[in-house]
């Protein structure tokens, strides 16, 4: 049930013989350092200036009390106390530091019209379950919330593991400029692990406060900020889980989210801002975390986006080119405006399908199709709390197609410019090719078919305009011919200015 959970039931201080006068070996055992709350550190500092006083006062050398000085609280106002059991690291918060000034953004959503029916026992924690942070602090049926990889295994687990990844630091070798620059790119934009970390912390907090409405209810990151394609401008998503059965989207999902809108405007007005509720066929309450300056989207028991969080997850590290190639992307289509959903073009989401599309559909591979693969591992109807494991079953794919980023970025945009028969075949990264298009009315009409990996509806129905359509496949024609020519990521998308704005 809990996967990596060797410190539950851990006391949380050193026995005494192996305590020392050090403020570090007062901190909870179980909990990683990068995670810990300023509350948590805060806290800690207290029980040891408070031990310390009293061994001064028994041994009367009042030389040796420690200094007392005031701390900045980052989360917290040193009010006397919470007034409700939820920690108060989201009471009177200050504006934090440059580093979270808020960035341009687009977001990655997992629309789908259709409920998930597959849902079964242990999504939703037991009372006893209930009192742990998911993701949080202590480990938990899904993931983890250090964004650390494992060493053994091609994809990294989220876990709470303070030891190198050689994965992470491992990327392909750039010769050619424009393979250079691609990298540049993508290690200047990549998401760090802070920012995944503010993201946790709002979602554990928001966690604490919805379980007062809806006690059996867990909150799910989901999307960019987990599935390995996330950028320092990432916006995060989250999959609000209320029970076990299928919830009516036009109904029930709306009047939870107003609900939960509702208490946003309220209770937690001091940290969230501008919540509000989108009426669209799966309804979203869009908001901004005052502390981290990130933007969230959060549905209602939409559990595709988990399924496929860790499909894509899984996509991301079995192959090292497979990242840096979908970062520049995702950048190259918001420069050139086409990566909007809400405007009729295309979603992040439906750009990471498409370009893992045009990587299994190389004479030489450089993907696979993991589900057939592995059926198992990715199976829409496996336990919703056995999800995050599958990623650590994939070994690497070894492909023969040693083509550099440069030359995979050209032919990218080449493919779909030239190649791709957008009037009659559907992007599928399920059959790892191109297929004919359904005749269900999902299809019909729409001038983009990007099928969803799970539930099949199309992931790209909200490019339904012609005019939109004409525009995404002129800017793929014209990044391609410019690409094709001067071989420089600076003719279809300004390096510097993209690592400034990130």
């Amino acid at each position: 049930m809990f996967p990596n959970s060797s410190n539950l039931g851990r006391p949380p201080f050193l026995p005494k013989h192996q305590q020392h006068n050090n403020f570090f070996s007062e901190l909870p055992l179980n909990i990683p350092p990068t995670l810990l709350s300023h509350q948590q550190i805060v806290d800690a500092r207290f029980n040891f200036q408070n031990a310390a006083l009293s061994r001064a006062l028994l041994s009367g050398n009042l030389s040796t009390i420690p200094a007392v000085s005031p701390q900045p609280l980052t989360y917290g106002n040193g009010s006397s106390g919470p007034t409700s059991a939820a920690p108060t690291l989201f009471r009177g918060r200050k504006r934090l530091s440059e580093q979270n000034v808020p960035y341009d953004v687009k977001r990655q959503r997992f629309h789908s019209p259709h409920c998930e029916s597959t849902l079964v026992n242990q999504t939703v924690p037991s009372p006893e379950e209930r009192r742990y942070s998911f993701p949080g602090s202590i480990p938990s049926p899904l993931f983890h919330a250090h964004y650390i990889p494992d060493l053994t295994g091609c994809v990294p687990p989220l876990r709470d593991a303070p030891f190198p990844d050689p994965i992470e630091t491992t990327l392909p070798v750039a010769k050619d400029k424009l393979s250079q620059q691609v990298l540049e790119l993508f290690q200047a934009c990549q998401q760090q692990t802070c920012d995944l970390n503010k993201k946790e912390l709002c979602r554990t907090e928001l966690q604490k406060e919805i379980q007062r409405i809806f006690p059996q209810s867990r909150l799910f990151l989901v999307g960019s900020s987990l599935n390995g394609f996330g950028t320092r401008s990432s916006d995060g998503d989250l999959c609000l889980v209320v029970k076990e059965e299928p919830v009516n989207q036009k109904t029930e999902a709306r009047h939870i989210l107003s609900l939960v809108q509702k208490l946003f405007c309220t209770k937690l007005s001091n940290y969230i801002e501008r919540p509000q509720l989108i009426r669209a066929k799966v309804p979203i309450v869009k908001f901004r975390d005052k502390v981290s300056c990130v933007e969230f989207d959060l549905n209602v028991n939409n559990v595709v986006g988990i399924r496929n969080t860790f499909l894509l997850r899984t996509y991301a590290y079995i192959e090292n080119r497979v990242r840096p190639l979908v970062l520049v992307v995702k950048k190259w289509a918001s420069f050139h405006d086409i990566n909007d959903a809400s405007r009729g073009t295309l979603s992040s989401y439906s750009l990471v399908l498409m370009v893992l599309h045009y990587l299994q559909t190389l004479p030489e591979p450089i993907l696979p199709s993991l589900q057939k693969n592995y059926p198992e591992s990715f199976s829409p109807t496996m336990q919703l709390h056995l999800v995050h494991q599958a990623p650590r079953t994939v070994p690497p794919y070894l492909s023969k197609n040693g083509s550099t980023l440069g030359d995979l970025l050209v032919g990218f945009f080449k493919y779909y410019a030239t190649e791709f028969d957008w009037s009659h075949q559907m992007i599928s990264i399920r059959e790892a090719r191109a297929i004919p298009r359904p005749d269900g009315i999902e299809w019909r009409n729409k001038f983009i078919c990007v099928e969803e990996p799970f539930d099949g509806t199309n992931t790209a129905r909200a490019v339904h305009e012609k005019q939109k359509f004409d525009i995404i496949k002129d800017e793929f024609l014209k990044s391609w011919q410019r690409l094709r020519d001067k071989r420089d990521l600076n003719c279809i998308l300004p390096v510097r200015a993209t690592i400034q704005k990130r």
